[in-house]
């Protein structure tokens, strides 16, 4: 398990550099070590940047999650050097947290139906067209790939607060 950076913190702003080499024993220990993080936090994904590893490398997927109820299961999904298609512009707005900003949730706009592919541990490519929370999800893990926290993505702070707060009992 690693730390995971919050928000204040500059390594969440930078942007991720590619993974030039693949299947190598430090490649597969950050894999392990944000699939362990990810699990113990309760989160449905994690970027290597959230754990100071500037590369663009996210994990994300769960069965049923405390912090979403509602979502549907996503299957565990490890992309490397991550590229997204948006397949319908019109924006869907929906609740986000995330484990770099805890304890705050906020609604943001995001691409209902995109198209994603990404390279595996072998450097393999695997593509998928995904909509809903899952697409929302790989949005919000890429966004760290580039700097981006969801915060910065909310357009009405009258939906941004407190999980506690706006989501009493959860």
């Amino acid at each position: 398990m690693r730390e995971i950076l919050r928000m204040g913190d500059a390594r969440l702003l930078r942007v991720a550099q590619n993974v030039v080499t693949f299947n190598t024993p430090a490649l597969q220990e950050l894999v392990q070590d944000l699939r362990d993080t990810m699990v113990a936090a309760g989160g449905a994904g994690l970027a290597a940047p959230q754990i100071g590893v500037n590369l663009r490398v996210v994990l994300f997927g769960f069965g049923k999650l405390a912090r979403y109820p509602e979502a549907e299961p996503v299957p565990e999904t490890l992309l490397i050097n991550p590229e997204i298609e948006v397949l319908d512009p019109e924006p869907e707005e929906g609740w986000e947290g995330c484990l770099s900003v805890p304890g705050l949730r906020g609604v943001v706009g995001r691409a209902r139906c995109i198209r994603y592919r990404g390279q595996s541990l072998d450097g393999t490519w695997l593509e998928r067209e995904v909509s809903g929370f899952h697409a929302r999800v790989v949005q919000h893990e890429c966004d760290h790939l580039d700097g981006q926290l969801f915060p910065m993505r909310v357009r009405d702070f009258r939906r941004f607060g407190f999980t506690d707060v706006l989501f009493p009992d959860l």
